[in-house]
């Protein structure tokens, strides 16, 4: 999926739609939503390590997305496209978002792999 440039001529993200990662934001569920509707007291989402890991993992192997582009991506997304959410799932929104729009993941693998996620945390709603 091709990007736009920015002002200095990299790929910009921000002019790519991820329809899958817009509902999420819009449907605001954040950590701190989520951590009362489900009783947990942790303030630290249980994604955050798996998140704080892959990033590790992008920036180590630098080939998927090099590190300059995969946090100028995050900045520019948070900053444009996904304001409203809070860090970390600015973060984790981000990420998605400039995997699909780089090609490294389709949006239908995205949402259904979101989906799966989904339905296991349904099955154990309170």
């Amino acid at each position: 999926m091709p990007t736009g440039q920015d002002e200095d001529g990299d790929e910009d993200v921000t002019t790519v739609t991820v329809r899958t990662l817009e509902q999420i934001a819009d449907r605001g569920q954040v950590w701190p939503r989520m951590a009362e509707k489900y009783g947990i007291a942790n303030p630290v989402p249980p994604w955050k390590s798996s998140l704080d890991g892959m990033c590790d993992a992008l920036d180590h192997e630098a080939t998927a997305l090099p590190p300059l582009s995969r946090r100028d991506d995050e900045d520019r997304l948070a900053e444009r496209v996904y304001r409203a959410l809070p860090f970390p799932e600015s973060q984790l929104v981000a990420l998605a978002h400039s995997l699909v729009a780089r090609g490294v993941i389709g949006e239908d693998a995205l949402a259904s792999r979101i989906k799966a996620v989904r339905a296991r945390l349904e099955a154990c709603e309170p």
